[in-house]
């Protein structure tokens, strides 16, 4: 929880007894309801607690913020790291179109890749780049739920580079032993994501001492990885009950690929090149026998 948030709980609970009849009733439920009043809106707020949309609205205001959806966004930060699962799903249930879930998770993810490219730092995103292909050795960390996006960015860097190292973790001291030798020169690429995992934390912090560079792929600046690393690309990643939406992220991630690709344009014709003979003799991918067929026919 980083000091705005915690300020902001701190406030509320130290300001309690100046506040109206109708104020005090809306502090109280936020301090201890934070998790749900995060995703109300000020009208379903006001009704929840017996007052009126402009009464939370001035809530917000005399807290000072411009507004309720200001006090909100921080509520939300707030609550990314700090939700168990159980909590979760009780927090989304309010949230999703139970008679669509389909629909209202779809649009959900749609909206989080719309706010990412609206928010993207183009300067940021470069700047990881360059230091991408300037490095000696690329390590890739991702653990738990982002294992997945850690491995997709692998199995394609690997395809473009030969110095990739995906670092393949199943306890904190293995994780060390895998990175030991990262050092300047070196760009280690850590992804985490609410709830931030601590070994990915702890290993980022780790390499930073030791010389490497760090890019980190996670959702906000205020985020404990981005806040080690010298390069972020940020993208919004939301829950949909028990489960994160990693949508935005993984659309980050092939736009990191494709952008590292293109810088290595002719090195990566050679490769596929190479690679698709390779597939062809070792029955790699399933074949239309038939197209082949024409193909000859026609040659």
């Amino acid at each position: 929880m980083d000091n705005k948030q915690q300020d902001l709980i701190k406030k509320i609970q130290e300001s309690i007894q100046d506040f109206s009849k109708g104020q005090k009733l809306i502090a109280n439920y936020i301090i201890n309801h934070y998790d749900k009043a995060a995703f109300m809106t000020a009208a379903r707020l006001g009704e929840v607690v017996g007052v009126s949309e402009s009464t939370v609205v001035r809530f917000a205001i005399e807290l000072g913020f411009d507004g309720y959806p200001k006090l909100q966004k921080v509520l939300q930060e707030l609550i990314k790291s700090k939700l168990t699962s159980v909590q979760r799903i009780e927090v989304s249930s309010n949230r999703i179109n139970e008679d669509n879930i389909l629909k209202s998770v779809l649009h959900s993810d749609m909206d989080k890749i719309k706010i990412t490219m609206e928010e993207m730092d183009q300067e940021s995103f470069n700047n990881a780049v360059e230091c991408i292909l300037k490095a000696k050795k690329i390590y890739i960390l991702g653990v738990r739920s982002a294992a997945p996006l850690a491995s997709f960015l692998g199995f394609y860097f690997n395809l473009i580079f030969d110095n990739i190292r995906l670092v393949h973790t199943t306890s904190v001291s293995e994780m060390f032993e895998q990175i030991i030798r990262a050092s300047e020169g070196d760009v280690v690429i850590g992804i985490s994501f609410p709830r931030y995992s601590k070994r990915t934390i702890k290993a980022m912090q780790f390499v930073k001492n030791q010389g490497a560079k760090l890019v980190a792929i996670t959702d906000s600046k205020e985020s404990p990885l981005a806040e080690v690393s010298d390069h972020s690309l940020i993208a919004r990643s939301d829950m949909a009950s028990f489960v994160d939406s990693l949508v935005a992220p993984l659309s980050i991630i092939n736009a990191l690929i494709v952008a590292v690709g293109m810088r290595k344009k002719q090195d990566m014709y050679d490769i596929f090149e190479r690679l698709e003979k390779i597939w062809d003799e070792y029955q790699v991918y399933e074949k239309n026998e038939e197209v082949e067929t024409h193909r000859k026919v026609d040659y």
